[in-house]
């Protein structure tokens, strides 16, 4: 691979038309609703927000549409190739409640995500971040020194099964900036299964911006996306929280190339909710 740009276009990472989404789909996204809000299991080939490809292309525009809704308020984006549970309100008050909810820390959210590479113990990452000056991707970040333009962001990984060279973590952000959880299972040499940009090589990104996709890159990146899972959505000492279940792509990977049962699963999911919950609530 040799392809190589300066700065890429504002969609790049997204050469590879996604297909709209269906109405009947999105239904069968829907974790919860009411008169105010909507909660979806995203697939992780869907970008949040609305793009040039019209409503249907964007989970915001398809629930719009669907849902004939003027506005929608969107309680935390996730990015595109990020599977998970994402929240929308119907109406302002709602969105106001629950977008300063989550500035305030008092609405939390809990991922899951398969690293390559064995985590022994839990790994906390403390630092900043900010712009990487020495690769070609203009958005790529990097755990860089305090500086004026760089942001302090902290994560917390909790393995949960490790099997054949790769661990299935629990992960907690402290804060929430770009790419965050990315760069930082980079930083501990575990970068995620299907990293293009923060993974082996970042020419995988590259030619990924300039010709899409190619199926031989599955042997080596073990998925077609990252894999990461927005797992849980909600508040800490209190009612609702939302859980998505794990996408397709990422369960099959769990399953063969890990050789996870249904009873090593049950297990991983309740060492996670009380490693999570301690997280949470700071003890």
């Amino acid at each position: 691979m040799n392809a190589s740009f300066s700065n890429p276009p504002p969609d790049a990472g997204q050469r590879d038309i996604a297909p709209l989404v269906k109405p009947a789909e999105l239904e069968e996204w829907v974790i919860y609703q009411d008169e105010s809000i909507v909660v979806l299991n995203k697939p992780g080939w869907l970008v949040c927000h609305p793009s040039k490809n019209g409503p249907w292309s964007s989970l915001v525009g398809a629930v719009r549409e669907h849902f004939q809704l003027e506005q929608v308020y969107l309680a935390g984006r996730l990015d595109r190739e990020t599977s998970g549970v994402v929240l929308m309100a119907k109406e302002e008050t709602a969105g106001k409640h629950w977008q300063k909810a989550l500035e305030q820390k008092k609405v939390k959210r809990s991922y899951w995500a398969i690293l390559v590479g064995d985590l022994a113990d839990c790994a906390q990452v403390s630092g900043f971040l900010g712009k990487d000056p020495d690769s070609p991707v203009f958005v790529k970040q990097r755990v860089t020194t305090n500086s004026r333009k760089s942001k302090r962001a902290q994560s917390a990984f909790f393995p949960l099964f490790s099997a054949n060279g790769y661990t299935l973590s629990a992960v907690v952000t402290k804060t929430g900036r770009k790419h965050q959880i990315r760069v930082h299972a980079q930083s501990l040499g575990l970068p995620l299964v299907g990293e293009k940009l923060y993974g082996i090589d970042e020419e995988y990104y590259l030619e990924f911006c300039r010709a899409g996709w190619r199926e031989e890159w599955i042997d080596t990146l073990g998925m077609k996306r990252q894999a990461l899972h927005a797992r849980t959505f909600g508040f800490v000492e209190s009612e609702p929280t939302f859980v998505a279940s794990l996408a397709e792509d990422f369960q099959s990977f769990l399953v063969e190339r890990m050789g996870m049962d249904a009873q090593a699963l049950e297990y991983a999911e309740k060492k996670a909710q009380e490693w999570t919950d301690i997280q949470f609530r700071g003890e």
